[in-house]
C-alpha cells in the first residue's frame, strides 16, 4: 500500500532529522549485524591462535590431553568463525534507509520458512479452477 504525499513528506522529514543526529548514527552503526559478525570472526581467530599454542605446548611437554584440548579449542573457534561469517553474508540481511536489520531466523527453521514461503506463493499463483 503506497504512502500518501503527506505521509511521504513526513517520512522524508523524519529521515533527514535522524540522519543529522550523530548519536543515532553511532547507535545504528553499533547495532549493525555485519559489524558484530566481523568482531566475532576476529575474536575466533585469536582463540584459534591460542588453541594452536596450547596444541604445540601440549605436544612439546608430551601431554596428549593438553594437545587434544588445544585442537578442540581450535576446531570449535573455527566453526564459530565460519558460522559468523555465513550469517553476515546472509540474504536475510537488509539495508533499509541507511540502517541494517536482520529478519529473525534460526538454523533449520529459516530454511523451512523459505520453503514454506515458496509453497505459499505457488499456492496463491495456482489457477483458480484447481483445488
Amino acid at each position: 500500500m503506497p504512502l500518501s504525499e503527506h505521509e511521504q513528506r513526513l517520512f522524508e522529514q523524519i529521515e533527514r532529522s535522524l540522519a543529522e543526529d550523530p548519536k543515532f548514527a553511532s547507535a545504528v552503526r553499533a547495532s549493525d549485524p555485519r559489524f558484530h559478525a566481523r568482531r566475532r570472526v576476529l575474536v575466533a581467530a585469536g582463540v584459534v591462535i591460542a588453541g594452536l599454542a596450547l596444541l604445540i605446548y601440549g605436544a612439546v611437554i608430551k601431554t596428549p590431553p593438553l594437545a587434544v584440548a588445544g585442537f578442540v579449542v581450535m576446531l570449535a573457534s573455527l566453526i564459530y568463525a565460519v558460522q559468523s561469517q555465513r550469517r553476515s553474508q546472509s540474504p536475510d540481511l537488509h539495508v533499509v534507509g541507511g540502517t541494517t536489520s536482520r529478519r529473525a531466523r534460526g538454523g533449520r527453521a529459516g530454511r523451512r520458512g523459505s520453503f514454506l514461503d515458496r509453497m505459499e506463493d505457488r499456492w496463491r499463483q495456482r489457477p483458480e479452477g484447481h483445488r
